[in-house]
């Protein structure tokens, strides 16, 4: 089986540029933070240019187009393997595809009814909370105590706000997913090899929300603009941040890949205001900085145990 992670750029029948090999030979020139950063950054100008596309899509079609492109991609450079799966095997995948599509359509929501900065630092709860089941320790419940201070600072008391309860709950489901995710990725690693699970994982998630994403989507999903969009998230969204951060994890500790990832709120947050003009309060700003404290905090416990 093919994955990211190929020492040799070239086929050797062929000699022709193979894309995985490409893909580590360029990421072999930059430091393994640089790679998280390059890949928090591509998803979250995933997410911008998805939230552009709302005004054309609902946000299920988009995350149907997102995914499809995302699993054509994957499937081509790392093709799932079937032959000899036993049935826990196809639960794990199964479940893992189910997994991915429900945080996406989730978090597409959110982000349909709140500023990407937001959206993210809600979703962001999902890992925090695997960290902190994972560690156990009495200074834990500093970070859940400032985890919800930021929930508090964000939520719409006074109900005038461009903050909605519906997009708080869908973010709060994509979190909790995305928890689910983290672990479901873990068993999915342990009985496939390279990231054919997650390529077994993206179809199987292509195939659980093609029928919302269809019949929500329809024939405005063949309009080629849209299409060529389609794929650009799906590149920056799926397939482009997954692979570097698959080879930053195979030069850095865990603990410092947390420590990085932890930043994600404050990039989303930062894309929201550079292309989308989505001006935070200060208020918000300050649950973003509670959020991004309590992940700083939860990771360096767990790494330091």
């Amino acid at each position: 089986m093919t994955d990211f992670a190929l020492d040799d750029p070239f086929d050797r029948r062929s000699r022709l540029p193979r894309p995985g090999g490409l893909l580590r030979a360029a990421a072999d020139s930059i430091p393994p933070s640089g790679l998280v950063l390059l890949g928090i950054f591509s998803v979250q100008l995933g997410a911008a240019f998805a939230k552009e596309l709302f005004a054309a899509l609902p946000p299920s079609a988009v995350v149907f187009l997102r995914i499809m492109a995302g699993a054509l991609i994957m499937g081509a450079v790392a093709r799932p393997r079937l032959k000899g799966l036993s049935w826990r095997d196809w639960a794990v995948g199964l479940g893992f595809g189910a997994t991915l599509a429900l945080m996406n359509l989730s978090f597409y929501e959110a982000l349909s009814r709140l500023p990407m900065g937001i959206a993210v630092a809600i979703e962001f709860l999902g890992p925090l909370g695997v960290a902190v089941a994972a560690s156990r320790r009495r200074l834990d419940l500093v970070w859940v105590g400032l985890a919800g201070l930021g929930i508090a600072l964000l939520a719409p008391w006074g109900g005038t706000e461009a903050v909605s309860w519906a997009g708080i709950g869908f973010a709060l489901v994509a979190g909790a997913c995305w928890a689910g995710y983290i672990l479901l990725a873990a068993a999915a690693g342990q009985r496939f090899p390279g990231t054919s699970g997650l390529s077994f994982a993206m179809v199987a998630s292509a195939v659980v929300i093609a029928p919302v994403g269809i019949t929500t989507g329809g024939a405005d999903l063949l309009r080629p603009e849209l299409l060529l969009i389609g794929l650009g998230v799906g590149l920056l969204s799926s397939v482009i941040p997954y692979s570097l951060e698959l080879q930053a994890l195979r030069q850095m500790p865990k603990r410092v890949f947390g420590v990085l990832m932890s930043l994600e709120p404050a990039a989303a947050a930062l894309i929201g205001v550079l292309l989308l003009g989505e001006i935070l309060q200060v208020r918000q700003w300050a649950a973003i900085v509670c959020i991004v404290a309590a992940s700083l905090g939860s990771t360096r416990a767990a790494g330091s145990g």
